[in-house]
C-alpha cells in the first residue's frame, strides 16, 4: 500500500476509534492495539510530513512548542452575559424580553454554566483551523495547538450519520461547508484536577486552588504535549456562521451533537419562566454530582430570529442571561489569625480554618479543601465579632475565594474562645502601624526597610500584567532578596549568570512540613535571564503598572499611558491635569504627584530607562483643543458612528472634560450611542442626568 493510502486509512480508522470511545463510551480495540496504530501513523507522518492531514489523531498528543500566543481579532465579538442571583431578576428579564418581542410567544433554552474558560473554534470546510480564548471579547490568544489535544473535540466534524463508513465525508452537510464557528467552555474535569494536584503535591509543588485555575493554566501552556497530559475537555454550546443555517438554538445543539461535538446533555427547552425556575431548582444540588465544576445556569431565547430582534447592548446580548447559584456555606472553626504585610504596607489579617472535627486538615468546601480566608482589615474582624476558636460560617465568593460570613454565636457558650487583639506594630519589622482616617487598613510606614514590602514590589513588577517575567516567582524572588542580589526591580537588570548559578535554598511547607529544595541550575538561570531580557519589550503601560505607584492599577496605568504617552510627561504632570485623565480621581492624582519627587522613585525609573525598558507609547499625544468641556463630567454607553470609544475619550480630555466611571448624581452628560445599555439609561433617567447624542456631543466642542 502506498504511504498516501496508508496514512489516510490510519487517520480514518483512529478517528473512528476515538469517536467511539469518547463520544459513545465504546472501546472497539485494546489500548495496546490503538497505540500500535498511532505509532505507525506517527512514523509515517514524520517520514512524509506533507501528507499529514489537518484532522490527524497525532495532534491529540501535542508536541508543538509555542513561545508566545498570537493575538487574534474575533470574527464575531465574544460578549459577556449579565448575571443575576435571584428569582425576581429573572422575572424582570422575562418581562423585558416579552416587551422587546411585543408580546410574541417565545421559549427558552436552559443550559448549565460550566466553570472553565470560554473558547472560540473556527472550522473551514469541516476542519478545525483555529481556536482562540475569549480575551477581552474583541481579541483573544490563539491556542490552537493546545485545543487540538482535547480528545472529545472533532478535528473534522462527522456527517449526520452516527458512525460513517471508513473514508466517508466527515464535514457537516453542504449548508455549512464554508467557515463556521463553535463556542464552548474549556474545562478540566474534577478527576483530572485531582490527579494533577496529587502529582504537584508529590513533587512538593504548589497545587492549584480550583479546576478553573488549573484549566486556565493548562490551556496557556507553551508545550502542547504537556497540555495534552492535563486531560482537558470542552463542552460546546453555540454555533455561528454568516448564513442562516438553523431556525432555533436547540436545532444547532442537536446538529452539533450529531456532527460529533461534545454537547452537554443537561440542556432543556422551557416554555416559560416558571419552567426555567424549576430547571434551576432541579440542578441546584444535582450539579455537584457532575464530573466538572459549575456555578449557575444560562437561559437563552430559542428562536434565532427573536434573538436578532432583541439584539445586543454594548457588552451583552439582550436575549440571554446567567443565573448564579449561591455559594455553598459551611461551619468551621477559627483556629488562629496571622497577619500578612503587602507591597504597599497594608496589613491583612488571615483566618486559619479547620473543620468541626478539628483534625488540622482544613474544611471541604465546594469541591476543594479550604485552610485560610482573608479577613481584609480590623473593621471586618470587629463587624463579625470574631473570637479565636469560634465556630464560623465559611463560603466561597464566586465559588473561588473563601470568606467568613458570620459566627455561630449559639455555640460560643459551649466553647472556650479568646478575643482577637489586633497588633499595634508591624509583625515583620516592628514599626508602629498607622491608619488614615479615610481608610480601613492599617499600614506599616517603613516603605524602604520592611522586607515583605520590598519583596512585594519586586513580585508586583514581574507580574504578568506588568513586565511578565514568568520565569521568576515568589520563591525565587525571596531567595534573591535574602542573598542581597535584588533589593528593588531595577536590580533585576544587573543580574549575571555567575550571580545566579548554584544558588540553593531548602523550603519548608508550612502546611505539610515537607522539605523542598530550590536550586538555580543552568536551564533555570537561562530561563530567568531570557525572561528579564524579554521584559524590555513589554509596552509602556505595563512598565508603568509594574513600578507600583499606589492606587495605579492596570486599567489606570493604561489610561495614564494613553493620555501622557511617555514617563517624562507623566512625571511632570500637575494635580489638575491628572484629574482630567479618564478613571483618575483625586486620590490617584495625589498619589502620582507624590511619587515622582521621591529620590528613590526617580532613581528606579531612571535605572529602568537605562536598562532599556519601554518608557513611551507609539501613539500621538493628546493635544488640547479647547476648554469647552471644562468642569463638565461625561460617561458614554453604546457605540458611535464617527469615532471609536477611545477617540471619544480623547475628545473629552482634549476639550477639558472629565470622564467618570459610573452613573451618579455628579454626572453631567451621558453620551448615548447605538446599542446603549438599558441599565445606564434607566439610572440616568431616575437621577435626572442629561442624555445627549453623538451629534449633540460634537456640537458642544465644535
Amino acid at each position: 500500500m502506498l504511504p498516501t493510502e496508508r496514512i489516510h486509512q490510519l487517520t480514518d480508522l483512529l478517528n473512528h476509534y476515538n469517536q467511539r470511545y469518547y463520544q459513545d463510551s465504546m472501546s472497539e480495540v485494546s489500548d495496546f492495539e490503538f497505540d500500535q496504530l498511532l505509532a505507525e501513523l506517527t512514523a509515517l507522518e514524520s517520514q512524509y510530513p506533507d501528507l499529514k492531514r489537518d484532522d490527524s489523531p497525532t495532534q491529540r498528543v501535542g508536541g508543538d512548542i509555542t513561545k508566545e500566543f498570537k493575538s487574534v481579532t474575533h470574527r464575531y465579538p465574544m460578549l459577556s452575559l449579565g448575571n443575576t442571583y435571584n428569582e425576581q431578576d429573572l422575572r424582570d428579564f422575562d418581562e423585558r424580553v416579552r416587551k422587546g418581542l411585543n408580546g410574541a410567544e417565545f421559549e427558552y433554552i436552559c443550559e448549565l454554566k460550566f466553570d472553565g474558560i470560554s473558547l472560540s473554534m473556527t472550522y473551514e470546510n469541516g476542519v478545525l483551523k483555529q481556536a482562540v480564548t475569549r480575551g477581552d471579547g474583541t481579541r483573544g490568544d490563539d491556542i490552537t495547538a493546545n485545543v487540538r489535544t482535547i480528545k472529545t473535540l472533532p478535528l473534522a466534524p462527522r456527517d449526520v450519520q452516527p458512525h460513517p463508513p471508513m473514508g466517508a465525508l466527515k464535514i457537516p452537510p453542504s449548508g455549512v461547508r464554508g467557515l463556521f464557528e463553535v463556542r464552548g467552555e474549556g474545562f478540566m474535569p474534577i478527576s483530572s484536577f485531582e490527579k494533577l494536584n496529587h502529582e504537584l503535591e508529590a513533587a512538593d509543588e504548589q497545587p492549584y486552588a480550583n479546576p478553573r485555575n488549573a484549566a486556565s493554566g493548562a490551556f496557556k501552556l507553551q508545550d502542547s504535549a504537556e497540555a495534552a497530559r492535563r486531560g482537558l475537555d470542552c463542552y460546546v454550546y453555540y454555533f455561528l456562521s454568516d448564513d442562516d443555517i438553523f431556525a432555533a438554538h436547540s436545532d444547532s445543539l442537536e446538529a452539533l451533537k450529531m456532527w460529533g461535538f461534545n454537547v452537554s446533555p443537561s440542556w432543556e427547552k422551557c416554555a416559560d419562566i416558571d419552567q426555567v425556575l424549576a430547571y434551576i431548582e432541579k440542578w441546584e444540588q444535582k450539579r455537584h454530582t457532575l464530573p466538572l465544576a459549575t456555578d449557575g445556569i444560562v437561559l437563552k431565547i430559542n428562536a434565532i430570529a427573536q434573538q436578532r430582534e432583541l439584539g445586543f447592548t454594548a457588552k451583552s446580548p439582550r436575549w440571554a442571561i446567567a443565573f448564579k447559584y449561591k455559594a455553598e456555606n459551611k461551619p468551621g472553626i477559627l483556629r488562629a489569625i496571622t497577619y500578612q504585610v503587602g507591597r504597599t504596607g497594608a496589613l491583612t489579617p488571615v483566618a486559619h480554618l479547620d473543620n468541626l472535627e478539628e483534625n488540622g486538615k482544613g474544611m471541604a468546601l465546594s469541591g476543594t479543601r479550604v485552610k485560610r480566608a482573608s479577613l481584609h482589615n480590623a473593621n471586618e474582624i470587629e463587624r463579625l465579632d470574631l473570637r479565636l476558636n469560634d465556630v464560623v460560617f465559611v463560603e466561597k465568593g464566586g465559588e473561588i475565594i473563601p470568606k467568613i460570613t458570620g459566627v455561630d454565636t449559639e455555640r460560643r457558650g459551649l466553647r472556650l474562645t479568646f478575643p482577637v487583639v489586633f497588633p499595634t506594630h508591624c509583625p515583620e519589622c516592628n514599626t508602629e502601624l498607622v491608619r488614615k482616617e479615610t481608610e480601613a487598613n492599617h499600614y506599616c510606614p517603613n516603605e524602604r526597610g520592611c522586607p515583605p514590602q520590598l519583596r512585594g514590589k519586586i513580585e508586583h513588577f514581574i507580574h504578568r500584567k506588568a513586565t511578565n517575567i514568568d520565569s521568576l516567582g515568589e520563591g525565587k524572588i525571596e531567595l534573591l532578596f535574602e542573598k542581597g542580589l535584588v533589593k528593588n526591580p531595577a536590580d533585576l537588570y544587573d543580574l549575571k549568570y555567575e550571580d545566579l548559578f548554584g544558588l540553593e535554598k531548602i523550603l519548608i511547607d508550612d502546611e505539610t512540613g515537607k522539605e523542598k529544595r530550590m536550586g538555580f541550575k543552568q536551564k533555570t538561570v537561562e530561563n530567568i535571564l531570557n525572561g528579564i531580557q524579554q521584559s524590555k519589550t513589554v509596552p509602556f503601560k505595563q512598565v508603568l503598572f509594574g513600578i507600583g505607584i499606589r492606587y495605579v492599577g492596570a486599567t489606570v496605568a493604561e489610561k495614564l499611558a494613553s493620555f501622557f504617552k511617555n514617563m517624562d510627561a507623566l512625571a511632570a504632570a500637575n494635580f489638575e491635569t491628572l484629574c482630567n485623565v479618564p478613571e483618575v480621581g483625586e486620590k490617584i492624582a495625589q498619589s502620582v504627584v507624590e511619587y515622582f519627587p521621591e529620590p528613590e522613585n526617580r532613581d528606579l525609573v531612571q535605572r529602568l530607562q537605562r536598562a532599556g525598558l519601554q518608557m513611551e507609547t507609539d501613539d500621538a499625544p493628546v493635544v488640547a483643543e479647547s476648554e469647552a468641556l471644562t468642569g463638565k463630567t461625561f460617561l458614554y454607553t453604546g457605540t458611535f458612528e464617527s469615532m471609536s470609544r477611545e477617540q471619544l475619550e480623547q475628545k473629552i480630555a482634549a476639550n477639558g472634560g472629565k470622564l467618570v466611571s459610573g452613573v451618579s448624581g455628579k454626572l453631567n452628560f451621558l453620551v448615548v450611542g447605538e446599542g446603549a445599555g438599558p441599565s445606564k439609561l434607566d439610572k440616568a433617567n431616575k437621577l435626572g442626568v442629561k442624555m445627549i447624542s453623538e451629534a449633540e456631543f460634537l456640537a458642544m466642542i465644535d
